[in-house]
């Protein structure tokens, strides 16, 4: 199996992008790089960045979201490590044959440009884990 390229994102839960934007700025100094809305997972992303690493803030855009249901029952916090990936649909077959449990059975639009499918907790240690693999013509996806 290919390794993934790099740590693409850091998910985190939040019930106010607008509050916790000065911790992430004035606290730890990470660059706010802007806000984008994923209609169909009913959420908003606030991006900022630490050194080649990404921070995404996802925000509920609508109470029957999953990331409303992740706050009502966990609380702000972690939602997900995301990988940059090569041939996306690729890696979700390589990854079904060896037994290892999707979410995604096929890549859906992300934030940022990217295609994207999750890996269920319970076959990844129990870190809900996402690959994301940027669109043609996007480099990175950061």
């Amino acid at each position: 199996m290919k390794p993934v390229k790099a740590i693409n994102h850091i998910g985190i839960a939040v019930k106010s992008i607008d509050a916790q934007r000065p911790f992430y700025e004035e606290t730890l100094g990470a660059v706010f790089e802007g806000r984008e809305t994923v209609a169909d997972q009913k959420v908003h992303v606030g991006f900022f960045r630490v050194g080649d690493v990404r921070l995404e803030l996802l925000e509920p855009s609508d109470p029957s979201s999953t990331i409303a249901a992740f706050i009502e029952k966990k609380g702000e916090g972690l939602h997900h490590v995301a990988y940059t990936v090569e041939d996306i649909e690729g890696r979700i077959a390589e990854l079904k044959s060896g037994g290892v449990r999707m979410i995604d059975e096929t890549p859906r639009p992300g934030a940022h440009h990217t295609n994207i499918a999750f890996l269920h907790p319970k076959s990844s240690c129990g870190v809900l884990t996402e690959l994301c693999e940027p669109a043609s013509g996007h480099g990175e996806g950061r």
